[in-house]
């Protein structure tokens, strides 16, 4: 039998926070290991209890951001999702950059959670997919960017296929673009992500943000 993942549950609004804690309970094969409502809160049970999942609301009291970092710096095996009603592009972001593997909306269904914490726990990353569409759209030149600067093992199309995907373009757009099958997109694509070891679009967004960062310091 599969051990339960461990969670540790993080935010000032008390009703929330229950509410969250009894959604996972419900949900079977999570064990709420501690709540909290501070970034305080949040560094001690990492330190204590190392779980295998954080839930972080962005806003707590003393910054969900600021709790991400500290996390990180101390317990660098603890997963860490933001749960917040931001859907700020900065916000996300930031989130990432300080090391959050997960990005999700305080709006979103319980399965969406429930399925988004798994996923994390087993070392995927996850962006509300509308978030993640925007990122891709909006920051599209600065990843194109990336891809010709650092991305060198990326043959020329394949760069050609990775810039107009980091605009927002689906597989069939990208297609007609270039005057292929989508299917030649979807074999290009499958290498691009191999090179650039990323699982998913969202896993590129999320590199991207970490380059950033990197090249900032």
């Amino acid at each position: 039998m599969l051990s339960a993942i461990r969670i540790a549950v993080i935010d000032d609004h008390p009703l929330f926070r229950e509410s969250v804690v009894e959604t996972l309970t419900s949900a079977g094969s999570f064990e709420i290991v501690g709540e909290g409502a501070t970034a305080g809160d949040a560094l001690r049970l990492a330190e204590d209890l190392v779980p295998d999942v954080v839930l972080l609301d962005l806003r707590l009291p003393g910054g969900g951001v600021q709790a991400a970092t500290s996390i990180v710096s101390v317990c660098p095996t603890v997963r860490i999702i933001m749960l917040t009603a931001s859907d700020s592009e900065q916000d996300v972001i930031s989130a990432l950059q300080a090391g959050a593997q997960g990005y999700v909306l305080k709006d979103s269904s319980g399965l969406e959670l429930v399925e988004t914490v798994r996923d994390v726990a087993r070392g995927n990353s996850y962006v509300a997919p509308n978030l993640a569409g925007r990122l891709l759209i909006n920051r599209g030149k600065g990843i194109e960017a990336m891809v010709v600067d650092h991305f060198r093992n990326l043959t020329s199309y394949e760069e050609k296929i990775f810039a107009l995907v980091s605009k927002g373009m689906s597989n069939k757009e990208v297609a007609r673009q270039l005057d292929c099958t989508e299917r030649t997109v979807k074999h290009h694509m499958t290498n691009i992500m191999r090179k650039l070891n990323v699982r998913n679009r969202v896993e590129a967004v999320l590199k991207f943000a970490s380059m950033e960062s990197r090249a900032r310091g």
